[in-house]
C-alpha cells in the first residue's frame, strides 16, 4: 500500500461527504485534501457523481467535481490526451494519469485519489517536483556536442541508430515510476530515480552525442545508479508502457565496459 508524507505531527481528520441527490448511477470518489493555509490537518472528502453527466475518464469526473462541486479541490492537468504527465497521481493504489484511466475500467464502488507518493505536498493532490526536476536537469538533458555541423545540415543518424531511442524519448515526465520505486522512497536525496535514469539514457544511446564518457563519469556514483534492484515497479506503472529498469540495466552495462577497456 503506498504511503504518504504528511506534516508533522498531523492525523486524518475526518473528511466532508458530498451527495449526488437524486442520481441513479452513482461512482463514490474519495479523495485527499490538505491545505497548508488553513492550518488543519490532512481528511479524505468522499464525492457522490452522477455517472450519467459525466465524461468516461478520472480526470472527467475531478473536473467535475472542481466545476460544481468543491472548487477549492486543487490538482494538475493540462493535455488531457496523456501527453503532458501534469495529472499524475495515485489512483485505486496505482500510480497513473486521471486523463488515461477510465473509470469503468477500476471496477470499484469507491475510488481513492491520493498525490503521487513519497513526495511533499503543495496543496490536495499537487505534489511539489522541484527536486524531481533538479534532478533532471543535473543529467543535461540535451544534445552535448564537439564538432562543428556542416552549414546548413542537421546532425544525422543511421534508421539503425534511430530505433535505438525508441522506448526512450516518449517519457513525459510523469513522475509515475519515480514514485513507485521503494529505492527512491528511500534514497531519493541521492538516486537518481528510475524517470531521470530513463532520460539519461535517451542521451546515452543517441548517436549524435559526443559526451558519453562525461556522461558516464557523471553517473559514477555508489547512489546514483546503484540503488536499482531491479524491483520493476517503474515498467509496471509507467502510463506510456516504456521499461526504465531496462535502460537503467543497460546504463549499468556501459559503465562497466567502460571499466573494461
Amino acid at each position: 500500500m503506498a504511503e504518504f508524507r504528511l506534516p508533522k505531527n498531523s492525523k486524518i481528520r475526518k473528511g466532508q461527504y458530498f451527495k449526488a441527490e437524486g442520481a441513479k448511477n452513482i461512482q463514490k470518489f474519495k479523495i485527499y485534501r490538505w491545505n497548508p493555509d488553513d492550518g488543519e490537518n490532512p481528511r479524505t472528502d468522499t464525492f457522490e457523481i452522477d455517472m450519467d453527466n459525466c465524461g468516461p475518464m478520472v480526470l472527467d469526473a475531478l473536473n467535475k467535481i472542481k466545476d460544481e462541486i468543491d472548487s477549492t479541490l486543487t490538482f494538475r492537468r493540462s493535455c488531457r490526451e496523456g501527453i503532458c504527465g501534469s495529472c499524475a497521481m495515485n489512483i485505486s493504489g496505482t500510480n497513473t494519469l486521471a486523463c488515461t484511466i477510465s473509470i469503468a475500467k477500476l471496477k470499484s464502488k469507491e475510488i481513492a485519489i491520493y498525490p503521487l507518493p513519497h513526495m511533499d505536498v503543495v496543496k490536495d493532490l499537487v505534489p511539489d517536483l522541484t527536486h524531481f526536476y533538479a534532478q533532471y536537469a543535473s543529467i543535461k538533458p540535451w544534445m552535448q556536442t564537439d564538432s562543428v555541423p556542416l552549414p546548413d545540415s542537421e546532425r544525422r543518424q543511421s534508421i539503425e541508430d534511430r530505433e535505438k531511442l525508441d522506448g526512450l524519448y516518449e517519457c513525459i515526465l510523469c513522475a509515475c515510476c519515480q514514485t513507485s520505486c521503494p529505492s527512491y522512497w528511500w534514497n531519493g536525496d541521492r538516486y537518481l530515480g528510475p524517470a531521470v535514469l530513463l532520460q539519461s539514457y535517451r542521451w546515452l544511446a543517441d548517436s549524435r552525442d559526443e559526451h558519453t564518457g562525461e556522461r558516464l563519469e557523471d553517473l559514477e556514483d555508489p547512489f546514483k545508479v546503484y540503488r536499482c534492484h531491479t524491483i520493476m515497479n517503474c515498467a509496471n506503472t509507467c502510463p506510456k508502457g516504456l521499461n526504465p529498469g531496462k535502460a537503467i540495466a543497460e546504463i549499468k552495462k556501459m559503465i562497466t565496459e567502460r571499466h573494461a577497456l
